[in-house]
């Protein structure tokens, strides 16, 4: 592996960081804009779901091969490649005013973005050594939440003084910022021979009840993060009549939790150890209760003040990440490190498409007139459904030992 040791591949670390902190301004951006631009274009909740389901299914499908692209074309060229195009779509939704414009726009979005994982990924595998892997990892993982914080309390704010156009430009704009200054950066590429490593085949893999139970795992759970990642601000706007102004803060109180339940996950399986437990018991008793900390959430609906309803979604989105870091470990416990990412890469395909199927069906709820509650229903059991459906698979497992060392890292969402 080739080893930088002067202090520029920390300048690395903190690029590939802003780079997953504009992806998530870039998904989440047309969200928070729904009430304006359903206004003035007059979509249904349906066309909304449509556009929201092209960035998912576009995803879903480019993120199977993502990683290889990255691995032949280089880190350097493929990383600026992704961001550039995405941030070539991100701004093109200025330039739209159709459904089908916006769902072809949100579709190529979806494809670039789904390069910014396995970028994130190979960065830390090329410049750093695997004790100090997981610091840079680390660093990886609080991106998404910083952004999905930041998002709301900027986005709308700068709607209201430049108008949506311009926020697409504006946003979009400082990708291709970043693009510049990544080439910028002089640093040696890992060699080809180096990434090379022995891997099982995916037909393999989909025979193997292992991997079922990642599939399920996170076919059941990631359709909430994606279902309230685009829906959060419509829903505080329908259920307490807040406008674009201020959606900001109390979506943001939501990400801040959320961010601190993945830290969390790591801490409780590893003291449940430290007392004896065995791997299997310390991981599923902490997945439980992180699903019972999810039944709640119907109850946003009766909420007296929207800072309530935050504060109770809050808790579901602190409870997934810490059950969605946990089915993460319980990856790398199961399966041996040259598979870990094909691993994660077909439970990511199946979360994200059970994530556009949940999307369809929030639209189709809402413009029949049913409103949130049946959506907040299914949220609310289906962590629960999770673990069942992987202890039935998994009643008693124990972790691989001996390639600890070397073990794959992985980032949610």
């Amino acid at each position: 592996m080739s080893q930088v040791s002067d202090r520029r591949r920390w300048l690395v670390v903190g690029l590939v960081f802003v780079a997953i902190v504009l992806n998530y301004v870039d998904r989440q951006i047309l969200a928070l804009l729904k009430p304006t631009l359903q206004a003035e274009f007059h979509w249904s909740d349906r066309d909304y779901s449509h556009m929201a389901s092209a960035f998912q299914f576009a995803a879903a499908i480019a993120f199977l091969g993502t990683g290889w692209f990255i691995d032949k074309v280089g880190l350097r060229p493929g990383f600026a490649l992704g961001v550039g195009v995405w941030s070539l779509a991100g701004m093109a939704h200025a330039f739209v005013s159709s459904v089908g414009g916006f769902v072809g726009v949100r579709a190529v979005l979806g494809v670039a973005e789904s390069i910014g994982t396995p970028a994130a990924v190979k960065t830390a595998a090329t410049y750093f050594e695997p004790r100090e892997r997981s610091i840079a990892l680390g660093l990886g993982g609080i991106a998404p939440n910083v952004g999905a914080i930041l998002t709301p309390l900027l986005i709308p704010l700068m709607a209201l003084m430049m108008g949506w156009k311009a926020t697409f430009l504006i946003a979009g704009g400082l990708g291709l910022v970043w693009v510049v200054v990544w080439l910028a950066v002089r640093l040696p590429e890992q060699p080809q021979s180096d990434a090379e490593a022995p891997t099982m085949a995916w037909s393999a893999l989909l025979t193997d009840r292992r991997q079922w139970a990642i599939i399920l795992g996170k076919a059941l759970t990631d359709q909430v993060w994606w279902f309230l990642l685009f829906f959060l601000p419509d829903l505080f706007h329908r259920v307490f009549g807040l406008d674009q102004s201020a959606l900001g803060l109390p979506v943001a109180l939501v990400y801040a939790m959320a961010a601190v339940g993945g830290i969390t996950a790591g801490f409780l399986p590893a003291a449940l150890m430290g007392r004896g437990w065995s791997v299997n018991a310390a991981r599923k008793v902490t997945m439980l209760i992180y699903a019972v900390m999810v039944l709640p959430v119907p109850l946003l609906i009766h909420a007296q003040s929207p800072w309530l309803a935050a504060f109770i979604v809050g808790v579901a989105l602190f409870a997934h990440q810490g059950f969605s870091t946990s089915l993460f470990g319980l990856t790398t416990d199961v399966f041996p490190a040259r598979v870990v990412g094909s691993a994660i890469g077909i439970g990511a395909f199946a979360g994200n498409l059970s994530g556009m199927a949940m999307i369809e069906f929030t639209g189709w709820s809402l413009d029949a007139g049913h409103g949130y509650l049946p959506m907040l229903l299914i949220c609310a059991v289906t962590y629960l459904a999770a673990l069942g459906v992987i202890h039935l698979l998994l009643p008693r497992f124990t972790a691989i030992s001996g390639e600890q060392e070397g073990a794959s890292p992985v980032l949610a969402h």
